[in-house]
């Protein structure tokens, strides 16, 4: 009989200490990276890639360890680590933005969110046999990624152009930062009218983040193009500028944004965010059939898999964690209240994760924002529904929704990591046992980069707009009753829930183009436009094998300057 790719007994080594090690440094680095790349833009890029070259770099180029498995378990953990970026950067910071910073105990929601991301890794592991093994679900990233572990001479020279741009980029952003210049007014010196904002925005990173999501990201620009260069124009045409309280007319980019395209683009992020949900229904009767059968197939008893024992005992410690930071979140929850919101959230955790892990191995697209949003809103029902206290109320569903948030991402990056070890021949069980070796360490890591940047820039500044969290924190405040402008939230949504129904994620993506500040849209424009050029001069290889490693570097050299020089703000204060 002849053995699958996964069982078949091989001498190079897979689950190391110099795998655990060089992971845990990759997965700090890249989620340091592309949270805070998160911050700005408000989406997050995939990070197994990243962490796939950067582990070339490592093994193969400075220690000489020729193992494919081996950098494959080095960026399964790094993954896990920078599970926690997309999580808590999309949700966290809305504890900020609604005034709740110095309310909650950072070490509870740390400890909450690494439940979350063992509750999430766990529920997913029995479903993998079914997944990838037999209804073969394609999940295109985790067979790129699979595509650079196969070509490990490729890998290493990837990585030493990652290092060359990621010393540019820092270089770059280093001067912004000490010279104080950080935007360029092109619109100005070619007499472009003020209310077009023909500002552009030095930073290498964005640009790096535009090339990586290539023909992705065309939505994202085209909705920032429409507000500044579509919109603007036709109100100074038609004389349609608002006025303020004073009479004066308010024709400049930086009040325009303020009082029409950002709130207009949240309601967008609501509205796609939700007919995201919408669309993914269909994947839950998919999703419980492939319980369904999952329970048929004796996982626990194969050398492959985790001990079904052992994911009973995460699970159940995971949730008693949940619990714990539920009832200790707030003063008013309570035990009562916390169990009941930690088994919602449980409840939530293991049903969503297998949607979203269903929807991107279908689609490689997932309504990750869209869950967290629906999971956050149930539990401030729930809670408010047993007569909690507004404020606490809202912190005890946003510490317990990050949970949540963190557990839906680890599992759908689980699931990429494990059709990538599908696909070179590594042990499943190694993969799931480095999951959970790196999961741990990413809320850790992430809850002090979110500290450090608050401190020094604030959080839903120009600097970072936190977009998703400013899309979660407004939901939040209109479902609390706050002062918040619903007629253009309800035309944003109402936009956004269309776009997205046309093809999943457009309204989210057209949303982020009128929320962001335009000079940012701009830089970014130059990267979508680079990768179409380098992919049809060049070649489409030549922008694999050269162009994203370039850009994954201006992405890393910038984003761990800009949090250095935050930390060195903090500490000098």
């Amino acid at each position: 009989m002849q053995n699958s790719p996964s069982t078949v007994a091989r001498p190079y080594p897979e689950l190391t200490w110099i795998a655990l090690i060089v992971g845990w440094i990759i997965g700090c680095i890249i989620a340091v990276s592309i949270g805070y790349a998160a911050l700005i833009l408000g989406f997050s890029i995939e990070g197994s890639e990243l962490a796939a070259i950067l582990g070339f770099g490592i093994l193969r180029g400075m220690l000489r360890r020729k193992s494919i498995i081996e950098n494959n378990i080095v960026q399964t953990i790094a993954s896990g680590v920078n599970g926690a970026s997309s999580g808590m950067m999309f949700s966290v910071p809305a504890i900020f933005l609604l005034g709740f910073g110095d309310r909650f105990d950072p070490v509870i929601l740390t400890f909450g969110c690494i439940a979350g991301a063992f509750l999430g890794i766990a529920f997913i592991i029995p479903l993998r046999k079914h997944m990838i093994d037999y209804e073969r679900l394609t999940y295109p990233g985790g067979v790129a990624v699979a595509t650079i572990l196969k070509s490990p001479g490729a890998g290493v020279r990837k990585a030493v152009i990652l290092l060359a741009a990621a010393l540019l980029s820092a270089a770059v952003h280093y001067t912004t930062l000490k010279t104080g210049v950080s935007d360029w007014n092109l619109g100005a010196l070619i007499g472009m009218p003020d209310y077009m904002n023909g500002i552009w925005y030095l930073s290498l990173m964005t640009i790096g983040v535009g090339f990586i999501a290539g023909r992705g990201g065309i939505a994202f620009i085209i909705g920032g193009f429409v507000a500044y260069w579509f919109l603007s124009p036709m109100l100074s045409a038609m004389g349609a500028f608002p006025v303020d309280a004073a009479g004066e007319t308010i024709n400049q980019p930086g009040p325009l944004r303020l009082l029409l395209y950002r709130p207009f683009g949240i309601g967008m992020l609501i509205g796609g965010a939700i007919m995201g949900v919408i669309l993914a229904s269909p994947l839950i009767v998919s999703a419980i059939k492939s319980m369904q059968k999952a329970a048929k197939v004796e996982t626990g008893i194969s050398a492959d898999e985790m001990p079904i024992k052992l994911l009973y005992f995460a699970v159940g410690g995971a949730a008693i964690l949940l619990c714990i930071m539920a009832a200790t979140s707030a003063e008013s929850v309570g035990i009562g209240r916390g169990i009941a919101m930690a088994l919602l959230g449980t409840l939530w955790i293991w049903m969503a994760g297998i949607i979203l892990s269903e929807a991107i191995g279908r689609t490689n697209w997932s309504p990750l924002s869209g869950m967290t949003l629906v999971g956050i809103t149930l539990l401030i029902v729930l809670t408010q529904a047993m007569g909690m206290e507004r404020n606490d109320s809202i912190i005890a569903a946003l510490m317990v929704g990050a949970a949540m948030c963190v557990a839906m991402s680890q599992a759908t990056d689980l699931m990429l990591d494990l059709k990538t070890g599908y696909l070179v021949g590594a042990t499943p069980r190694m993969q799931q046992i480095g999951q959970f070796a790196g999961a741990w360490l990413g809320p850790i890591v992430v809850i002090v980069v979110i500290f450090v940047l608050n401190e020094s820039y604030g959080l839903g500044s120009d600097k970072l707009p936190a977009p998703q969290a400013q899309a979660l924190a407004s939901t939040i405040d209109g479902i609390m009753g706050g002062d918040v402008p619903t007629q253009k939230y309800a035309a944003g949504a109402v936009m956004g829930g269309i776009l997205s129904a046309m093809m999943g994620g457009l309204g989210i993506t057209v949303g982020l183009g009128f929320y962001l500040p335009f000079n940012i849209v701009l830089t970014y424009s130059l990267g979508t436009l680079g990768r179409e050029l380098s992919d049809r001069i060049k070649g489409k290889t030549w922008s694999e094998e050269v162009g994203i490693p370039i850009a994954a570097g201006l992405i890393v050299g910038e984003a761990l300057v800009g949090v250095g020089d935050a930390l060195s703000i903090v500490l000098k204060s």
